[in-house]
């Protein structure tokens, strides 16, 4: 086992609304995990291979990924973003959500679900782009990444700080007396998050093995109230961009790890039955599969983007520098689209956008959400087929 348990009591506390048998003072074992800075691994030779498959399968990933593509990264960024809500029950269609996006873009309200996946997409963003430019990373990030992602959410009084009291997985919800799984005493936590930000400094481990541990042990130490899981999968990319792994294309491991969460979870508790062969095996086959799945995606909106362009030629097949064409490479960043998105998206002047749009409208590009002369939008026809089926985890290349 990688650490040990210490018993402590529930007081009772007769005041709550609860049960009768909840009420009552009851014992409780948690989990205070080992360090883990200085870990030792060693891996069996099976294990070690899928470890280095599933890094060449990410590195293959990257390797095509060219300044044309960029808008891809986005899309593959929210896609893992977005799955890794779903793992914690947070649902919306990617239609819906789309929609949302663009109208907190142009300052209209959002539903409460919706702002919460996008704050998480938002975090996510937010620790990646900042992974490759820190020195170190320390305790604040975490605080920071959680701050972002929980400031829109109804709980946004836990937003950016550590627990101070016992929080639980499963059983009830007035004591963690039953309860699945117990992480640490609140105690605890300060100093487990110090080693581990040791430990995701450090660079003796292959990238993808420090991924997975790091995850595992964020998930043990469970530092805040709420928010957990989708903060410790933004530590994954965390590591797998300082690292090098992913300079541009994250796998969307999240979308695999979603498909199937109950062995995901049973991998978390291999973690801490010190089966670390078992957890490693398991999160790098997730993140192979991510990898192989965004590169079949990649290569079908690459596909659909082709195909517009030789809609918009056939049409009215504007000049080589019109800002239509602009549009189409950006357009898998931006499934729904508004006019100011389109000026900051291809960096055209207001006029040019429009004309820009109005162009792969009539080409069928596009498709008019509403007929409202303020915050009007537009669909990208077909991508968001696309992106339904890559948050699906659908295998095939053809399953949008």
């Amino acid at each position: 086992m990688r650490g040990r348990y210490v018993q402590r009591t529930w007081q009772a506390d007769p005041t709550i609304y609860a049960p009768p048998r909840h009420r009552r003072a009851c014992t409780y074992d948690a989990f205070v995990p080992e360090p883990v800075a200085d870990v030792e691994v060693v891996l069996p030779g099976d294990v070690a291979g899928v470890v280095s498959d599933a890094e060449k399968a990410i590195a293959e990933l990257n390797r095509a990924a060219g300044p044309e593509l960029m808008p891809l990264a986005r899309l593959l960024l929210r896609t893992e973003s977005i799955a890794s809500s779903k793992v914690e029950g947070l649902q919306l269609d990617a239609r819906s959500l789309a929609r949302a996006e663009t109208n907190r873009d142009t300052g209209r309200k959002v539903g409460p679900g919706a702002a919460e996946i996008l704050a998480n997409i938002d975090a996510m963003q937010l620790s990646i782009e900042r992974a490759a430019d820190l020195e170190g990373v320390r305790p604040a990030d975490f605080l920071d990444i959680h701050r972002v992602l929980l400031e829109r959410a109804p709980n946004s009084q836990v937003a950016g700080r550590s627990r101070a009291s016992q929080n639980w997985i499963g059983g009830n919800d007035y004591n963690p007396c039953g309860a699945a799984f117990v992480p640490p005493p609140p105690e605890e936590v300060d100093r487990l998050l110090d080693d581990l930000c040791v430990f995701v400094n450090d660079i003796a481990l292959p990238p993808l093995v420090q991924a997975a541990i790091a995850h595992a042990q964020f998930e043990t130490i469970h530092p805040f109230e709420d928010g957990n899981g989708r903060t410790g999968r933004a530590l994954v990319q965390v590591v797998l961009r300082r690292r090098g792994v992913t300079p541009a294309f994250v796998p969307p491991i999240s979308v695999v790890l979603a498909r199937d969460k109950d062995r995901y979870l049973k991998g978390l508790t291999l973690f801490r039955e010190d089966r670390l062969s078992d957890w490693i095996e398991l999160f790098a086959a997730a993140a192979a599969e991510a990898a192989t799945l965004a590169a079949r995606y990649t290569i079908r909106v690459g596909e659909l983007q082709d195909e517009w362009r030789e809609r918009l030629r056939q049409h009215s097949n504007p000049r080589a520098d019109a800002a239509a064409w602009s549009l189409i490479t950006v357009l898998p960043a931006h499934p729904v689209i508004t006019v100011p998105v389109a000026v900051a998206a291809t960096g055209r002047t207001k006029p040019a956008a429009a004309n820009a749009i109005e162009q792969l409208e009539a080409a069928g590009i596009l498709a008019r959400l509403n007929e409202s002369a303020r915050n009007r939008a537009w669909e990208a026809e077909g991508l968001l087929d696309l992106i339904v089926g890559l948050e699906a985890g659908v295998s095939s290349a053809s399953g949008a």
